[in-house]
């Protein structure tokens, strides 16, 4: 049972998130014959796993006491008091050391990328996530550090569209999960993010809507550049209609859980991958 809480506390499910870096090379045909399938590929996902897990436990130790608030978080290992704060930041310090060592020894193209995404996050969990807005570009700032490690590890060019994609997705991602928290915690909002308070309401409604739009034209406008991927516009637009009906249905917004929990966006997310590699790779 230890053991588990100690994995539950590393939060692998959120390392959906880092296959983010190979995003890339599977776009422009590259996935499988450059490194990003080779051992270098597998220690640049371990890497970046290795530090988020690291980061996770420096955000629970760090909103322990808010987190007490919260009718979910309240469960995780840190707040429920099953695991101690003492052995958590020595697990978050030998994490993120492993992550520098591996990247350092065997990925180096992908060193000042962790270094920025762990600074970015540092920041955000002790000051920047109480300030709307900002929080949720610092939570977008993630997603786009996972995807130009990627470009740099695999050595592959990220196009204009891809980049803007990526970023009003995200964007969408976190201002769906802002607006899911704002109406779980309903007034105990302030008590557990400062920053949920500072979005008066319809605010994050309107960003959530507004980004949804942004991300079919970006999309749109990078598979007019590839041709061969425009029959897949229709799955996005699906996707990102079911994760506002989602959201406004009162479900969490959590972009991993959304992802593993709803089963009509898991599908319509595997059909997405299996017809962009037919449609590059056959």
């Amino acid at each position: 049972m230890i053991s588990m809480n100690y994995l539950i506390l590393l939060r692998p499910k959120q390392w959906i998130k880092n296959l983010m870096m190979f995003f890339p090379s599977f776009l422009t045909g590259s996935l499988f014959s450059s490194s990003s399938m080779s051992v270098t590929g597998l220690l640049a996902f371990t890497s970046f796993c290795c530090v988020s897990s690291a980061l996770y436990i420096f955000n629970d130790l760090n909103d322990i006491e808010r987190d007490v608030l919260h009718p979910v978080k309240r469960l995780r290992p840190l707040p429920s008091g099953v695991i101690s704060k003492l052995n958590a930041a020595a697990g978050a310090l030998l994490l993120g050391l492993l992550s520098l060592a591996v990247a350092l020894l065997f990925v180096t193209p992908m060193v000042p990328y962790l270094l920025l995404y762990a600074a970015v996050t540092i920041a955000y969990t002790l000051w920047l996530k109480n300030i709307p807005v900002v929080d949720l570009f610092c939570i977008s700032c993630g997603f786009i550090v996972r995807l130009q490690s990627g470009g740099a590890t695999f050595n592959v060019e990220i196009s204009e569209w891809l980049f803007l994609s990526v970023f009003f997705l995200s964007l969408f991602l976190s201002s769906g999960k802002r607006l899911s928290e704002q109406a779980l915690l309903g007034s105990d909002a302030a008590g557990h993010r400062t920053s949920l308070c500072g979005y008066p309401q319809g605010t994050l409604d309107a960003v959530l809507l507004v980004t949804a739009a942004t991300v079919l034209v970006t999309y749109s406008m990078y598979t007019l550049v590839h041709p061969h991927l425009v029959y897949t516009v229709p799955l996005c637009t699906f996707g990102l209609f079911r994760y506002i009906l989602r959201v406004k249905s009162g479900n969490s917004g959590d972009p991993t859980e959304s992802l593993l929990r709803d089963a009509p966006l898991l599908c319509v997310s595997i059909v997405w991958a299996m017809l962009v590699g037919w449609s590059i790779y056959l």
